[in-house]
């Protein structure tokens, strides 16, 4: 088992300390790459797969660097549905 099919095991089981980091490496593992939105963005971040026209739009995780579990609900959701 790979790295990348460790990480996603490991974001599908829901962890309750799953941190941004992890995220943005499974993300990019998945073809996703990261954009800010712009200057006045704040914390809203966008992943874009350019080649499933698929979009991510998550708010980064502060004070702390650990995802809220909604979020990783709407991750999963968006990763495993077969639309776009």
């Amino acid at each position: 088992m790979t790295k990348k099919d460790k990480l996603l095991e490991r974001f599908l089981s829901m962890p309750k300390d799953f941190s941004y980091q992890e995220l943005k490496t499974l993300l990019n593992s998945l073809g996703y790459e990261e954009s800010n939105l712009g200057k006045t963005s704040g914390s809203r971040v966008l992943f874009l797969n350019v080649i499933k026209q698929s979009k991510i739009r998550i708010h980064k995780p502060h004070p702390g660097n650990i995802l809220k579990k909604y979020q990783i609900v709407e991750v999963i959701s968006k990763i495993t549905s077969k639309e776009k």
